[in-house]
């Protein structure tokens, strides 16, 4: 069970490096991301005039920003247990684990999964 923990912390870490490195090359994503914006643009003006059009781009927008929000609370919940996980370890004795730090640990598995399926399902 514990390796389970370390592996969820690992991942945690893993993924907060990429985070950190992606800054380096914001420049050239930046005009990657402004040529985007203009070709959405130039769709939204075109789309403008038909409403079913736009009510099924603000519904598919909606749904977008529903799931990044329910992903950000997933990732806050996941780093809350981890950390309280991390304190029980720390508290317990060596060879002994209490049923709180199982359930914690399976709990944490359980969203892990979870966010990895929404995050593998986005679109």
């Amino acid at each position: 069970m514990l390796k389970y923990v370390v592996i969820v912390i690992l991942s945690l870490t893993l993924f907060a490096i990429p985070a950190n490195s992606q800054s380096k090359t914001t420049p050239v994503i930046a005009t990657g991301v402004q040529k985007i914006a203009a070709e959405r643009e130039a769709m939204n003006n075109a789309l403008s005039t038909d409403p079913h059009l736009r009510l099924q781009q603000e519904m598919i927008a909606r749904a977008v920003a529903e799931r990044q929000s329910q992903l950000r609370v997933d990732t806050e919940k996941l780093l809350a247990l981890t950390t309280a996980l991390k304190q029980h370890v720390e508290k317990s004795s060596g060879n002994v684990l209490s049923m709180d730090v199982i359930k914690t640990a399976q709990e944490i598995q359980k969203l892990a999964k979870s966010v990895q399926d929404k995050m593998r399902n986005a679109y």
